[in-house]
C-alpha cells in the first residue's frame, strides 16, 4: 500500500510555476553535478537544458513581479517543496559525503 502524501498546500498559479521551474533547474543541476554524474553526454544534455529552463524561472519572476506579487511566501513555498521532493532533489546538487571506511 502506497502511504498518501500530504497535501499540497494552496498556491496561485505564479507560485506553481515558481516551484515547477525551481525544481527543473534543481534536477538539472542534479545531472550536472561532476561529484554525481556518470558520463558527460548525460552531463551536456542538462547543461544545455539548463539554459532553456533558467530563462523560463526568469520569465516567471518577471510576471509575479509586473502583477506586483513582490513578496515570496517561504514558508508556503517552503511546504510546497517538501511535498514535491525538492529536499531530496536538491540534495543531488552537493557534493556527497566521503566514503566511510
Amino acid at each position: 500500500m502506497v502511504p498518501e502524501l500530504p497535501a499540497l498546500p494552496a498556491l496561485t498559479r505564479s507560485e506553481g510555476e515558481l516551484v515547477d521551474r525551481y525544481l527543473e533547474i534543481v534536477d538539472l543541476l542534479g545531472r550536472i553535478n561532476p561529484s554525481r554524474s556518470r558520463d558527460t553526454y548525460g552531463a551536456l544534455r542538462a547543461a544545455q537544458a539548463l539554459v532553456g529552463r533558467a530563462t523560463a524561472l526568469r520569465e516567471t519572476l518577471a510576471v509575479m513581479h509586473a502583477r506586483g506579487e513582490t513578496e515570496v511566501h517561504t514558508g508556503t513555498l517552503g511546504r510546497a517543496l517538501r511535498v514535491l521532493d525538492g529536499e531530496r532533489r536538491a540534495s543531488l546538487v552537493a557534493v556527497p559525503p566521503p566514503p566511510e571506511r
